[in-house]
């Protein structure tokens, strides 16, 4: 199997090794990439964008009626107008008030959408993957890229568009507001700026640096958490007693997240307070500089009031468009290990012009036709020019030591991998040449682990088959020899199978197995030590059910115990990834080589 290079393999109790490549993939995410995350939905962002811009000119209203109330209406008097100014006052209130309520829906549902697709693109990619990277990626990094990665930029990809535009278009309507009331004082109130941007800009370098260790380490938690909450995993921490290893690993990884947490949440801190604190001093200059003759212009109290109230209104929106780009830099690292997913590239895909076929019609001639294969990453073939002719409806047993290429010859029959030399053909066409879906139709396996979903028998069975029938399934179940054993369950085929089917013994899993498979009526059947766990009279009455079922299909049975396969059609002899003997049960036995060898 390919297996990564030392220096990429995670460290089991001290963390994740960074590797240079995550460093650099890291780094060159392109933003024009995010951004196409929301071209399906340019037009509910116009219409955010305008409700933004709106409430934003509608709220600018409100520095001019605090001067006409300051200036004019108490001084005078006037009853009229200070109702009439108190009443705006409420009615941009109200306003700004709805149309952010709005804004902050649509923008928010944009966001889940957008969340949605990358959740769904992600799973879909990844289920399209080979095997090859599933046996070099652990279980709970995967998880963490769909769950922790996505719903770490859930902040930033719901609400970073509609901030920007909100903080921009607020800034924009209150420096015009500024300088239509004293330009020589809003000069004063910009000269932050240029510090302020500049420091944002180191603050996100550290933040988005910080981020890719944290999400790695999430990933090697959830690893951790896979491996020892499962069942499998409980039961081996307990019979070897590596609780103590797990709880102190755990905790390990869980101790660096908190220091991580911490240097994510006070990166830059101190920069930012330093703005805030120049930001906070600035009115005390702008009092100063409209006591001065030189630089006041005649300006009156009610001018001063609304230039500070707006002044001290421009502190949120600057600082909040700062603090997005902050959060736009870091959630960069999140961008990167969701895309890196999106990006594999797909080892066993659909051809661009497939066969058309109709599974129901096929007759289920296999032939393996010089075939070599080896596992990426390795030097050695696994197969090695192997030429097997299974005809239709005949029985092919492949037998051998451990090791010797038998599960390998099998999985290349049902597209698990693809061969680096010659072919394997059904009824003459190349497996690669036939849609994913049809193949999965005519080719039915059972393999030597058995893995059950979660859920009831029932349903387990309708994995197989969404549309079949209660009396299909049932049928199926009779023909694995499991129909009544789970009639005698407390809930029948409603009863929950438990975490990969723990509550069913090896044999009891390997017969629904086998009922599974048979239900989809396959024309070609895999069997990959598909009675290993049965014992010897179940073992028996499940071969009379193969044995009537494999009439008029072709069957493909590895097995370690000849005795299963001594009336196959034909049984060949597997060694180092070749076939060294094939032929009949009588035949082999009559050479006196390796299979008389295996059968002593």
């Amino acid at each position: 199997m390919d297996t990564p290079a030392p220096s990429e393999r995670p460290r089991r109790g001290g963390g994740h090794t960074v590797t240079a490549a995550e460093k650099a993939q890291a780094r060159d995410v392109s933003l024009r990439r995010v951004g196409r995350l929301f071209t399906p939905y340019r037009w509910q962002l116009a219409v955010v964008t305008a409700l933004i811009v709106a409430s934003s000119v509608v709220a600018m209203a409100s520095p001019f009626l605090l001067r006409a109330t300051i200036d004019d209406a108490l001084p005078h008097g006037d009853v009229t107008l200070l109702v009439w100014l108190v009443a705006g006052m409420l009615a941009v209130a109200a306003v700004t008030a709805a149309l952010g309520v709005v804004q902050t829906w649509i923008s928010t549902r944009i966001g889940q959408q957008v969340m949605h697709t990358l959740r769904s693109g992600v799973f879909a990619h990844l289920q399209r993957q080979s095997l090859a990277f599933f046996t070099r990626t652990r279980t709970g990094e995967v998880q963490s890229r769909i769950t922790n990665d996505i719903g770490g930029m859930q902040s930033v990809v719901t609400s970073t568009a509609t901030s920007v535009a909100s903080n921009l278009t607020t800034a924009v309507a209150t420096a015009v507001a500024m300088a239509a009331l004293s330009w020589r004082l809003s000069l004063i109130s910009l000269v932050v700026m240029p510090p302020a941007v500049f420091l944002t800009r180191k603050v996100a370098s550290m933040r988005r640096e910080i981020t890719a260790q944290r999400q790695r380490e999430l990933a090697d938690l959830n690893v951790t958490i896979d491996e020892g909450l499962s069942i499998s995993g409980i039961q081996l921490s307990k019979t070897m007693g590596t609780a103590p290893v797990l709880i102190d690993r755990f905790t390990a990884s869980s101790t660096r997240l908190i220091d991580l947490e911490l240097r994510s949440e006070l990166a830059g801190r101190w920069r930012m307070a330093s703005m805030s604190v120049i930001f906070a001093a600035i009115p005390a200059i702008i009092y100063l500089m409209a006591g001065l003759p030189v630089t006041s212009g005649g300006m009156t109290i009610g001018t001063l009031v609304a230039f500070t109230a707006l002044q001290a209104g421009l502190f949120r929106p600057l600082m909040g468009l700062l603090g997005v780009s902050v959060s736009i830099t870091s959630s960069l690292a999140l961008f990167a290990r969701i895309f890196e997913y999106l990006d594999l590239p797909v080892d066993i895909a659909d051809p661009a012009d497939p066969v058309a076929v109709d599974p129901a019609k096929v007759r289920g001639h296999v032939r393996f036709s010089d075939v070599t294969f080896a596992y990426p990453g390795s030097e050695t073939a696994a197969i090695a020019g192997v030429s097997i002719d299974v005809p239709a409806g005949t029985t092919l047993a492949l037998v051998g030591e451990t090791g010797s290429g038998k599960s390998t010859l099998a999985a290349l029959v049902a597209r698990l991998y693809d061969p680096t030399g010659g072919a394997v053909t059904i009824d003459g066409v190349d497996l690669r040449d036939l849609a994913l879906a049809d193949l999965a139709a005519i080719v039915g396996v059972v393999n030597q682990e058995t893995y059950l979903l979660h859920t009831s028998v029932r349903e387990n069975l309708r994995y197989a088959r969404p549309d079949a029938t209660d009396a299909e399934i049932e049928e199926a179940a009779r023909a694995a020899q499991i129909h009544d054993l789970i009639t005698t369950l407390p809930d029948g085929y409603d009863t929950t199978v438990g975490s990969r089917g723990h509550r069913f013994s090896g044999g009891e899993k390997q017969r629904i197995a086998i009922a599974r498979t048979l239900l989809r009526n396959p024309r070609v059947l895999v069997l990959d030590e598909a009675t290993s766990a049965l014992d010897n009279e179940t073992e028996r009455l499940v071969q009379q059910a193969f044995d009537t079922l494999s009439e008029g299909r072709t069957t493909i049975t590895i097995a370690h115990r000849l005795s299963t396969v001594r009336d196959a059609d034909q049984i060949a002899v597997v060694d180092h990834g070749r076939v060294v003997e094939i032929g009949s049960h009588e035949a082999l036995l009559g050479r006196d080589g390796r299979y008389a060898a295996l059968a002593a």
